[in-house]
Order: structure tokens, then C-alpha cells, then sequence
């Protein structure tokens, strides 16, 4: 009997443990998707509108192309023509054709990675900004950490599956809203086709992103398959306003999850101005003038999910010392919704303020032989 209740008790502890650490609750009208792991993320505030095994490091194939294209975008000029290194070629997998020595733009190898998903044009990129492969793989996780990927290993430049290479997917999402920072990235993730140069020979790439044909507002981003990683897929839609970034890991229907992830995500969101706050200025001690003014940049709009409250609250010291630089950030707005940030704009000096000038010792020592002598006198 008392073994019987003993096995009952560890039955009801391991339930109530499973239910405490397993995966988080959908809210009501979340899609079930075929991905093993799987977000949308929102990157104003950061914050993930859905979650599937949101931290799991996984393979994510050729996805992996978009930290290179972003490495690329922040060290080459993409209208700097280059001549592909013959340890760039060849590859295995898919290719855009070139051969060791063509010549070749930044630009047209950036559409030869991001739209046909050339290996040789990941090759070419890593070993243009760097000596060799475990190079380039060490300026990838050295971004990866800068950008507060957490649960990502890079190894390889195109995503080929290669010792620890994986990553998470709430950190592809985070590389996928950096991407779209980078102007000429954002241009050619959202082309359908492009039209490039190699060695003379022009051609015309296909994007592989059918989403870019298939879900209204998509701008992006980037496939990927091995048999390892499955299908693998981060793409991003812009609707209102609203940019989302949604990632799948090993997802045999990824075209219609993402669909769906999408539908759902968007009836969670929606924008609201941030309005202006007060102060104006901020007090100086020590200055040539007792205060300065102090400016900020709003953005337009904050992203509120389905019934939050915007509230703002102003974050300076009581006062600064002087000397105040124009520009030298003073404190900071955060705009909240319950215990969600939905972002901090810093407050700045709109003007600069130079200490008082002090004076000299012997300034100092007449100013007060003059006190101690009016003490006498009266």
C-alpha cells in the first residue's frame, strides 16, 4: 500500500514538473506548424510573438548564407569588382558557376549568395575577408556574439553541415532583422530575380523565396536544405508599418507555416504613436549655464500586442557636472507596456555647456586675505 502511494506521489511530481518546463503555451488561435523549432519575432522591442523550441541549436542550412552576406555588406563595397579566389571553387551543392579567377562585383556575388544560394559565392565572399575558412568562421561567431546570438556555432560560410555548425531559432530571427538594417542586403533579399556579371557572362538568378510570391508584404529573407537540416527558412513581412521575422528549423511544410505564422502573428500586433514626453532640460553644476536644453529622436510609432497600455517614463540624473558636450547622452524614455520594453530613446544635450572657469590659487589666497580683512575692519 505505502509503495503503491509512493510510486502515486513521483507520478504526480513528474507531472507537475513536465507541465512547469515544457514548452510554453501558445495563446489561443496559435497555428501548430510542421517546424521542429520555430519563432516570429517582432525586432523593435525584441520581443517573440510565437515560440516553438525557441532556443534549441539546430542545423539551419543555408540560412546560415545571411551572416555572411552581412559581414560582406559591413567590410566590402558592393560595386568593388573582385576576382574569385581559386579555394573558393569547387564546392559541393548548389553553384552560380564561377571559377577561380572571374571577375565579379561585391553586389553580383551578395545576389549569387542570397538569391540562388551559390556555395562558390559564400566561398568567395568568406575568403575575400578572410585568409582562410576557420578565419571567416571566427569573424562569423564574433559577430554572432556582438549581435547576442547565444545559441549559434558557425563553421561554415554557406551553411554545409560541418562539425557544431547550428544555431537557434530566435537567433536566426536576430541576424535576419540585421540583415534588413544593411540597405543593399534588404534590396536583394526582397528581388524575385537579378541580373548579373561574372567574367562577361551575364546571367539571371531566381530567388528561391517563393514566400516573396506567395504572402502579401513579404521582403525576404533566406532558404536553406540539407539532409541533415531539413528545410530550413527566415523570412520577414512588412504590413502597416510592421515588420515580423519569422524562422523555421527543419520544417517539411515551411512555405505553409509561414503563411500561417504570419496570419496569426499580425492579429497580435498593432501601432501606436509614441507621444512626446517632458523634460525639456536637464540641470548643470558647475557650468555657464545652470541647465541644458535636451533633444531626443522618436520614433513614429511603438508595437503594441492585442490589449496592451503604452506608458512612458522619463530616466535623468537630478544634475551633471559640466563641462556638457552637445549630443552627450544625459538619460533616456522608455516606453513600456506592462513589464515589456517596446523601446529607450536616449535623451541628448542639444547644446554644449563649458565648466566656469576656476580660479587660480593666488586668486584664491588674495579673495581671502580680503575676507579676513573686512572681518577686521567692521
Amino acid at each position: 500500500m505505502c509503495r503503491a502511494l509512493s510510486v502515486a506521489w513521483w507520478c504526480v511530481v513528474l507531472l507537475l514538473l513536465w507541465v512547469v518546463s515544457g514548452p510554453p503555451v501558445q495563446a489561443a488561435g496559435a497555428p501548430s506548424v510542421s517546424a521542429q523549432a520555430a519563432v516570429v519575432y517582432e525586432p523593435q522591442s525584441g520581443t517573440l510573438l510565437y515560440r516553438k523550441e525557441a532556443d534549441t541549436k539546430r542545423p539551419m542550412a543555408s540560412t546560415t548564407k545571411l551572416m555572411t552576406a552581412l559581414l560582406a555588406a559591413e567590410r566590402l563595397s558592393p560595386e568593388t569588382t573582385v576576382r574569385v579566389p581559386a579555394k573558393a571553387v569547387p564546392v559541393e551543392g548548389t553553384q552560380i558557376g564561377l571559377a577561380a579567377g572571374d571577375t565579379v562585383t561585391v553586389r553580383d556575388l551578395l545576389a549569387g549568395l542570397l538569391l540562388a544560394s551559390g556555395n562558390d559565392a559564400a566561398n568567395a565572399l568568406a575568403l575575400l575577408m578572410a585568409p582562410t575558412m576557420a578565419d571567416f568562421a571566427d569573424r562569423m561567431n564574433e559577430k554572432a556574439r556582438s549581435l547576442g546570438m547565444s545559441h549559434s556555432v558557425f563553421v561554415t560560410p554557406s551553411g554545409l553541415d560541418e562539425g557544431e555548425h547550428g544555431a537557434s531559432a530566435r537567433d536566426m530571427a536576430v541576424l535576419g532583422a540585421a540583415v534588413l538594417e544593411q540597405p543593399v542586403l534588404a534590396e536583394l533579399c526582397a528581388a524575385t530575380t537579378a541580373t548579373v556579371t561574372v567574367a562577361g557572362r551575364r546571367m539571371t538568378l531566381t530567388n528561391h523565396n517563393k514566400l516573396l510570391r506567395l504572402v502579401d508584404g513579404c521582403v525576404g529573407l533566406k532558404t536553406g536544405f540539407t539532409r541533415q537540416a531539413g528545410r530550413c527558412l527566415v523570412s520577414a513581412v512588412r504590413r502597416d508599418g510592421i515588420t515580423l521575422i519569422a524562422v523555421t528549423l527543419h520544417a517539411p511544410d515551411d512555405w505553409d507555416d509561414h503563411a500561417a505564422l504570419y496570419d496569426y502573428a499580425f492579429s497580435q500586433v498593432r501601432q501606436e504613436a509614441l507621444p512626446s514626453v517632458s523634460p525639456a532640460v536637464c540641470p548643470v553644476a558647475g557650468g555657464t549655464r545652470s541647465s541644458v536644453p535636451l533633444t531626443c529622436r522618436l520614433p513614429s510609432h511603438g508595437i503594441l500586442l492585442a490589449g496592451e497600455a503604452l506608458t512612458a517614463r522619463v530616466y535623468l540624473p537630478a544634475f551633471v557636472w559640466a563641462e556638457v558636450s552637445q549630443g552627450q547622452v544625459l538619460g533616456e524614455v522608455r516606453y513600456t507596456a506592462g513589464d515589456r520594453l517596446i523601446c529607450a530613446v536616449p535623451l541628448q544635450a542639444a547644446q554644449t555647456v563649458p565648466a566656469r572657469p576656476q580660479p587660480s590659487f593666488w586668486t584664491l589666497v588674495w579673495r581671502r586675505l580680503g575676507q579676513l580683512m573686512d572681518g577686521l575692519l567692521t
